[in-house]
């Protein structure tokens, strides 16, 4: 398949939201405009089913039906990444095989919060190996803030090692940037193979250093996908300088969303007002905007548009 994942990727995965019904249900028709939306604000990929996905709130029917509706919206035009962590082997392997055979890129993996020790991580992923097999290209999720498990570099290091298909790694520890320099570093040496490391600490909040410490590209969520494609294009030819600007003309309303109990409820919230799903709904356990997180939010929007009218002026 042309679009199956490979360790040269680069560009924009943007983690992708679950829209949903005001009662909760799968909102399919909000998914393929959202899907159309990324697609025309040059996003190289697609990731769905991540924590920002709420894919925990899915049943396993759920899980499959979404996943579908994309690749078929999508077809063939981008990559598509799905999250398949599980603490179990069972439910990943059952969701890995059913999503590859409908056309998805790679799979996404996280270690789960049970694993502490250095040894308990890589012996976790060994099995992940084992379960996943030797077709099947998949994403190494280092999310720390999420998950609890500190992987260091030497264990990340030992993973990519031992793991032939794992040719991604995202990246998402904060601070992170001596990791990715370090990881970047053993590949250049050809102390490991190469693999892509796209950033994904919250919408890209240190996306420009990122790209000069050798990161291939972002796989985050925001409201604003076109932010990272146009700050990762302008990185790319050399134009650095304009990376930060246009980072920065964003930088507010991505710091605003990122905060830890509201941030998927203002992502949501903007992305309706953009026309891009029907409702803000987050399935429960989940958080609700206050009229003054709404008031907020409109400030920087307008804000936000200012500076980027300055950036073309």
């Amino acid at each position: 398949m042309s679009n199956t994942l490979a360790r040269d990727a680069r560009g924009v995965y943007l983690i992708t939201v679950t829209p949903f019904t005001d009662s909760g249900a799968l909102d399919l028709a909000s998914t393929d405009r959202m899907v159309d939306f990324c697609l025309e604000k040059g996003v190289t990929g697609l990731t769905v089913l991540g924590i920002m996905g709420e894919a925990p709130k899915l049943t396993m029917q759920e899980s499959r039906t979404f996943v579908k509706q994309v690749l078929a919206r999508v077809n063939g035009r981008v990559p598509v990444v799905v999250g398949a962590s599980s603490p179990g082997f069972a439910p990943m392997k059952e969701l890995t095989q059913s999503v590859m055979d409908l056309g998805a890129a790679g799979v996404m993996v996280a270690p789960p919060s049970s694993v502490r020790t250095d040894d308990q991580i890589t012996a976790y992923f060994d099995m992940v190996n084992e379960t996943l097999g030797p077709d099947v290209p998949w994403v190494l999720q280092d999310h720390p803030v999420a998950t609890g498990v500190q992987m260091s570099t030497g264990v990340i290091l030992r993973i990519l090692k031992n793991s032939p298909r794992c040719v991604m790694l995202k990246h998402e520890d904060c601070p992170g940037l001596a990791k990715l320099s370090a990881i970047r570093a053993a590949s250049d040496k050809g102390e490991l193979e190469r693999v892509s490391i796209l950033t994904g600490n919250g919408g890209g909040l240190f996306l420009p250093e990122e790209l000069t410490r050798g990161a291939d590209g972002a796989m985050t969520g925001f409201a604003y996908p076109e932010m990272m494609v146009d700050v990762c294009a302008a990185h790319g030819r050399g134009d650095v300088e304009r990376a930060h600007d246009l980072f920065d003309a964003y930088l507010p309303l991505a710091r605003y969303e990122q905060q830890a109990n509201i941030g998927l409820a203002v992502r949501k919230h903007l992305l309706m007002k953009r026309g891009v799903i029907s409702t803000e709904m987050v399935r429960k356990p989940g958080p609700k905007l206050s009229l003054q997180d709404v008031a907020d939010i409109e400030r920087l929007v307008r804000r936000q548009a200012q500076r980027l009218a300055a950036l073309s002026s």
